[in-house]
Protein backbone atom coordinates (compact mmCIF):
# COMPACT_ATOMS: atom_id res chain seq x y z
CA UNK A 1 0.00 0.00 0.00
CA UNK A 2 1.15 3.53 -0.73
CA UNK A 3 0.81 4.51 2.92
CA UNK A 4 3.39 1.81 3.80
CA UNK A 5 5.85 3.14 1.21
CA UNK A 6 5.61 6.59 2.73
CA UNK A 7 6.76 5.48 6.20
CA UNK A 8 9.63 7.81 7.25
CA UNK A 9 9.43 10.01 4.14
CA UNK A 10 9.26 13.72 4.96
CA UNK A 11 5.98 14.75 3.36
CA UNK A 12 5.00 18.34 2.62
CA UNK A 13 1.59 17.65 1.06
CA UNK A 14 -0.66 14.80 -0.09
CA UNK A 15 -3.23 15.10 -2.88
CA UNK A 16 -5.35 11.95 -3.17
CA UNK A 17 -5.64 8.71 -1.24
CA UNK A 18 -2.70 6.87 0.28
CA UNK A 19 -4.90 3.78 0.61
CA UNK A 20 -3.79 2.57 -2.83
CA UNK A 21 -2.10 -0.73 -3.70
CA UNK A 22 1.28 -0.13 -5.34
CA UNK A 23 2.75 -2.77 -7.66
CA UNK A 24 6.23 -1.28 -8.18
CA UNK A 25 8.47 1.68 -7.42
CA UNK A 26 10.44 3.43 -10.16
CA UNK A 27 12.61 6.50 -10.67
CA UNK A 28 12.79 5.87 -14.43
CA UNK A 29 9.54 6.79 -16.18
CA UNK A 30 10.35 4.34 -18.99
CA UNK A 31 10.19 1.45 -16.51
CA UNK A 32 6.87 2.42 -14.90
CA UNK A 33 4.20 -0.28 -15.00
CA UNK A 34 0.48 -0.22 -14.34
CA UNK A 35 -0.17 0.35 -10.65
CA UNK A 36 3.31 1.70 -10.00
CA UNK A 37 4.65 4.61 -8.01
CA UNK A 38 6.90 7.02 -9.91
CA UNK A 39 9.39 9.08 -7.95
CA UNK A 40 10.55 12.15 -9.86
CA UNK A 41 14.23 12.66 -9.09
CA UNK A 42 16.37 15.41 -10.56
CA UNK A 43 19.51 13.81 -11.96
CA UNK A 44 22.72 15.07 -13.50
CA UNK A 45 21.35 14.70 -17.04
CA UNK A 46 17.54 14.68 -16.77
CA UNK A 47 14.91 15.88 -14.32
CA UNK A 48 12.32 13.23 -13.51
CA UNK A 49 9.76 15.98 -12.91
CA UNK A 50 9.65 16.45 -16.70
CA UNK A 51 8.42 12.86 -17.08
CA UNK A 52 5.55 12.78 -14.57
CA UNK A 53 2.90 12.75 -17.31
CA UNK A 54 4.75 9.97 -19.16
CA UNK A 55 4.76 7.90 -15.96
CA UNK A 56 1.02 8.45 -15.53
CA UNK A 57 0.37 7.47 -19.15
CA UNK A 58 2.30 4.24 -18.49
CA UNK A 59 0.06 3.45 -15.51
CA UNK A 60 1.52 5.11 -12.43
CA UNK A 61 -1.06 5.42 -9.62
CA UNK A 62 1.14 7.57 -7.41
CA UNK A 63 3.72 10.29 -7.93
CA UNK A 64 6.31 11.43 -5.39
CA UNK A 65 8.01 14.70 -6.32
CA UNK A 66 9.61 17.85 -5.00
CA UNK A 67 7.26 20.02 -7.02
CA UNK A 68 3.93 18.93 -8.42
CA UNK A 69 2.52 19.64 -11.87
CA UNK A 70 0.23 22.66 -12.23
CA UNK A 71 -2.62 20.34 -13.20
CA UNK A 72 -3.25 17.27 -11.04
CA UNK A 73 -4.99 14.35 -12.72
CA UNK A 74 -7.95 12.71 -10.96
CA UNK A 75 -7.35 9.20 -9.63
CA UNK A 76 -3.63 9.82 -9.16
CA UNK A 77 -2.13 10.35 -5.71
CA UNK A 78 0.52 13.06 -5.54
CA UNK A 79 3.00 13.25 -2.67
CA UNK A 80 5.12 16.38 -2.31
CA UNK A 81 8.43 16.08 -0.48
CA UNK A 82 11.52 18.25 0.04
CA UNK A 83 13.92 15.59 -1.27
CA UNK A 84 12.66 13.06 -3.78
CA UNK A 85 16.06 11.34 -4.07
CA UNK A 86 15.94 10.55 -0.34
CA UNK A 87 12.27 9.59 -0.71
CA UNK A 88 13.21 7.12 -3.48
CA UNK A 89 15.62 5.31 -1.18
CA UNK A 90 13.12 5.17 1.68
CA UNK A 91 10.20 4.11 -0.54
CA UNK A 92 12.27 1.37 -2.23
CA UNK A 93 13.52 0.17 1.17
CA UNK A 94 9.92 -0.04 2.40
CA UNK A 95 8.60 -1.62 -0.82
CA UNK A 96 11.15 -4.44 -0.77
CA UNK A 97 10.57 -5.27 2.90
CA UNK A 98 13.49 -3.41 4.49
CA UNK A 99 16.02 -6.04 3.35
CA UNK A 100 19.11 -4.24 4.62
CA UNK A 101 17.86 -4.59 8.20
CA UNK A 102 17.94 -8.38 7.92
CA UNK A 103 21.47 -8.95 6.63
CA UNK A 104 25.00 -7.92 7.50
CA UNK A 105 26.10 -5.36 4.89
CA UNK A 106 29.74 -4.55 4.27
CA UNK A 107 30.46 -1.57 2.02
CA UNK A 108 33.90 -1.25 0.45
CA UNK A 109 35.01 2.21 -0.70
CA UNK A 110 38.25 3.84 -1.73
CA UNK A 111 40.23 4.84 -4.78
CA UNK A 112 41.51 1.41 -5.82
CA UNK A 113 40.78 -2.22 -4.94
CA UNK A 114 37.05 -2.04 -4.16
CA UNK A 115 36.13 -4.86 -6.56
CA UNK A 116 38.99 -7.06 -5.38
CA UNK A 117 38.27 -6.59 -1.67
CA UNK A 118 34.50 -7.09 -2.02
CA UNK A 119 35.01 -10.21 -4.16
CA UNK A 120 37.60 -11.68 -1.79
CA UNK A 121 35.31 -11.13 1.20
CA UNK A 122 32.41 -12.72 -0.71
CA UNK A 123 34.54 -15.78 -1.55
CA UNK A 124 36.00 -16.02 1.97
CA UNK A 125 32.62 -15.93 3.73
CA UNK A 126 31.13 -18.28 1.13
CA UNK A 127 33.96 -20.75 1.83
CA UNK A 128 33.15 -20.45 5.56
CA UNK A 129 29.67 -21.75 4.69
CA UNK A 130 27.66 -18.54 4.72
CA UNK A 131 25.21 -17.71 1.97
CA UNK A 132 26.39 -14.36 0.64
CA UNK A 133 25.60 -11.64 -1.85
CA UNK A 134 28.00 -9.52 -3.89
CA UNK A 135 27.35 -6.14 -5.49
CA UNK A 136 30.26 -4.98 -7.65
CA UNK A 137 31.30 -3.34 -10.90
CA UNK A 138 32.06 -6.71 -12.51
CA UNK A 139 28.98 -8.67 -11.42
CA UNK A 140 26.34 -9.05 -8.78
CA UNK A 141 25.92 -12.45 -7.17
CA UNK A 142 23.40 -14.18 -4.99
CA UNK A 143 25.35 -17.22 -3.83
CA UNK A 144 26.22 -18.90 -7.20
CA UNK A 145 23.69 -16.96 -9.29
CA UNK A 146 25.30 -14.22 -11.38
CA UNK A 147 23.26 -11.08 -12.08
CA UNK A 148 24.76 -8.64 -14.63
CA UNK A 149 26.08 -5.37 -13.21
CA UNK A 150 25.56 -2.03 -14.94
CA UNK A 151 26.94 0.40 -12.33
CA UNK A 152 29.46 0.27 -9.49
CA UNK A 153 26.59 0.88 -7.09
CA UNK A 154 22.99 0.50 -8.32
CA UNK A 155 20.47 3.32 -7.79
CA UNK A 156 18.26 3.16 -4.70
CA UNK A 157 15.42 1.25 -6.36
CA UNK A 158 17.62 -1.35 -8.04
CA UNK A 159 19.80 -1.70 -4.95
CA UNK A 160 16.81 -2.45 -2.72
CA UNK A 161 15.37 -4.86 -5.30
CA UNK A 162 18.69 -6.71 -5.38
CA UNK A 163 18.99 -6.72 -1.58
CA UNK A 164 15.40 -8.01 -1.40
CA UNK A 165 16.31 -10.94 -3.68
CA UNK A 166 19.41 -11.62 -1.59
CA UNK A 167 17.42 -11.64 1.63
CA UNK A 168 14.72 -13.86 0.10
CA UNK A 169 17.45 -16.27 -1.05
CA UNK A 170 18.75 -16.49 2.54
CA UNK A 171 21.93 -14.40 2.29
CA UNK A 172 23.39 -13.53 5.67
CA UNK A 173 26.18 -11.27 4.38
CA UNK A 174 26.32 -8.86 1.47
CA UNK A 175 29.59 -7.33 0.27
CA UNK A 176 29.07 -4.18 -1.73
CA UNK A 177 31.45 -2.07 -3.74
CA UNK A 178 30.51 1.56 -3.05
CA UNK A 179 31.72 4.38 -5.24
CA UNK A 180 32.08 7.78 -3.61
CA UNK A 181 29.62 9.13 -6.21
CA UNK A 182 26.97 6.58 -5.16
CA UNK A 183 27.56 7.30 -1.47
CA UNK A 184 26.94 10.99 -2.17
CA UNK A 185 23.66 10.10 -3.93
Amino acid sequence: MLQDLLYKIKIKAVHGSTDVKIESVQTDSRAVEKGGCFIAVKGAVADGHNFINTAIEKGAKAIIAEHLPASLQPGITYIETDNSAAAAGIAAHNFYGSPSLNMNLVGVTGTNGKTTVATLLFKLFTNFGYKCGLISTIENKIADEVIPSTHTTPDAVHLNALLGKMHYAGCKYVFMECSSHAIEQ
